[in-house]
């Protein structure tokens, strides 16, 4: 798993962004699904979403599909790049919570 180390962990809302891009989506669908999945804990403002989509496709990892000619919304989905930054982050996690109970014990939470 080097290649995850290089990338770093990702941040919840980037983790989450990936994950609404299993389908393709445009800003405001990833705006809601994000508040939904996370049980309105994460809340992204447009500032932020929109920065983050524009490093996560200048990273490979997500990009812009085409839509119908009448729509000026722009989709977005996630890549093969993309699915394996999330394969690896979902190892590291459990990784960290599989240490957490051995240490801390089941009943910790």
């Amino acid at each position: 798993m080097p290649e995850s180390q290089d990338r770093g962990a990702l941040t919840e809302a980037v983790f989450y962004i990936l994950l609404s891009l299993f389908k393709p989506l445009h800003g405001y669908g990833i705006m809601q699904f994000v508040r939904e999945i996370s049980n309105e804990r994460v809340v992204l403002g447009a500032g932020t979403l929109y920065g983050a989509l524009n490093t996560l496709v200048e990273k490979g990892w997500i990009k812009a599909v085409s839509m119908d000619m009448g729509e000026r919304k722009k989709e977005y989905e996630i890549t093969p790049l993309g699915k394996q930054v999330v394969k690896d982050e979902l190892k590291r996690l459990k990784e960290l919570l599989e240490h957490g109970y051995q240490i801390a014990g089941e009943d910790a939470i």
